[in-house]
């Protein structure tokens, strides 16, 4: 029987609903699976942040503390990542919950040294590039068409909710014990692998063992695929563009909410208000866009959107209260939601399936680190300027960044014959593979079964 491959293309009528999207069961599972370890990510990056500036007083270490857990993604996250594509999606998944959640119940043991504690802190976040990534690549599987754009969007902003809850309910556990939050952590990973191995179907391996090369060739084709490829590498720079300026207010809000005393607020409020309001300004803009809007006018909102989302920041120039900086941030939130769905769902119509979990890590690790170096970047400078006065000239930077990116994106030629290269060399892999379509999906096995290693460039 010949092998199918899911239309991957968007609707032509409308967009998806919530409801076509909450139907699929295995979507519900790694949505809520997600929306729990998000929740112990932030509890416990909320409580480190807060306590590290509440003892050291230094806008630099508490920006160093909310960056940290970006770091792996710089030593390690695209060659992590590239294992995902060597197991099935669920295993890599599942294996990854249960590592975080043994490592985050031994640095809640009592009396360890604190540079044991940091050790495997760090040793946890290595388990997030892989499992990120086969996430990532498991998505197409689960959802098709509009329904995976209205799928990434949800997955946002849950993400984003996570964050609002994870952040305010970490402020509160630090003044407490910290080691509560390590345990609840712990425990939402425990939670996550369960639903994640009884929630998903066991979908076969990206990768066919025979075909497997070294690993670190295999990651330099994840960075080859996104980065010769015009089309990808246009919505690399985008997204990556957006992370740069959008993540500032969060990883500077304990110092500004500190320093920052004409509101009348208290310090802990103001820094919870500014912390969630870009998630909070994500979950409208996520869900107001792709609910409201069709696909077609998504993919032309898209552009404006990247450039909104620095613009919003840049009135923080003018010192603002608290209140008015957490609604430059929701502003700036509510942009990059309403851009980064279609960008994603663009990404993989454009994207060779044998190669999901390396683009998608090397995607995830630009944003982790980029995000990590902005937070630093703008610490170290808010050192010597004021705080608005460096949001405000780093926002402006990024509107001349993003008019620039926008400026260049590809012509819809380049975009339609992207994604024609990447359609064809699916739909060879699998009928190479042999494999056969089972509910809408394929298990396609390995990327160079159509020559897709050498559609690195779109002509």
């Amino acid at each position: 029987m010949e092998a199918t491959v899911p239309d991957e293309r968007p609707s032509a009528e409308g967009p998806a609903t919530f409801r076509e999207v909450f139907a699929q069961r295995e979507f519900r599972a790694v949505f809520t699976a997600g929306s729990l370890s998000w929740i112990g990510d932030y509890v416990a990056k909320a409580a480190v942040t807060l306590l590290v500036y509440q003892q050291t007083r230094s806008v630099a270490l508490s920006a160093a503390a909310f960056a940290v857990s970006y770091l792996p993604w710089l030593l390690g996250g695209p060659l992590l990542a590239a294992l995902a594509e060597r197991h099935p999606y669920r295993r890599v998944m599942v294996a990854c919950d249960v590592i975080r959640m043994v490592l985050m119940v031994l640095i809640a043991l009592p009396g360890l040294p604190v540079w044991v504690v940091l050790v495997l802190l760090f040793t946890t976040t290595l388990a997030n590039p892989p499992s990120q990534a086969a996430k990532s690549a498991l998505m197409p599987q689960i959802l098709t068409g509009d329904r995976l754009v209205v799928g990434l969007s949800l997955n946002g902003s849950i993400g984003q909710a996570a964050q609002v809850v994870g952040y305010l309910f970490g402020a509160a556990v630090a003044s407490i014990d910290p080691t509560v939050a390590l345990l609840f952590n712990a425990a939402t990973f425990g939670f996550s692998a369960l639903l994640l191995r009884f929630g998903v179907r066991n979908h076969a391996a990206a990768m066919a063992t025979g075909h497997r090369d070294h690993l670190l060739r295999e990651t330099a084709e994840g960075f080859g695929i996104v980065f010769r490829t015009p089309v990808l590498r246009a919505i690399a720079v985008l997204v990556f563009s957006a992370m740069l300026f959008s993540i500032v207010p969060e990883g500077l809000a304990a110092a500004w909410a500190n320093e920052d005393a004409r509101s009348g607020m208290a310090a802990g409020t103001a820094q919870a208000v500014i912390m969630v309001a870009s998630p909070v300004g994500f979950i409208l803009g996520g869900l107001l866009v792709s609910r409201l809007c069709g696909p077609a006018r998504r993919l032309a909102m898209m552009r404006p959107l990247a450039v909104l989302a620095p613009l919003a920041l840049v009135p923080a120039l003018f010192d603002p209260p608290p209140l008015v900086v957490a609604l430059l941030a929701a502003l700036c939130g509510f942009a990059v939601a309403g851009m980064l769905p279609m960008a994603n769902g663009l990404f993989i119509r454009a994207l060779p399936a044998g190669f999901r979990a390396r683009a998608f890590g090397v995607m995830a690790t630009g944003v982790q680190v980029i995000q990590g170096l902005a937070v630093l970047v703008t610490g170290l400078l808010a050192e010597r300027f004021p705080i608005p006065v460096v949001v405000g000239l780093w926002s402006a930077a990024g509107v001349l960044l993003m008019a620039v990116a926008a400026l260049r994106w590809p012509s819809r030629q380049t975009v339609e014959e992207a994604v024609a290269a990447a359609t064809a060399a699916n739909v060879a892999q699998a009928r190479a593979a042999g494999d056969v379509a089972v509910n809408g999906t394929t298990a396609l096995t390995d990327p160079r079964a159509a020559g897709g290693h050498r559609r690195h460039a779109v002509t």
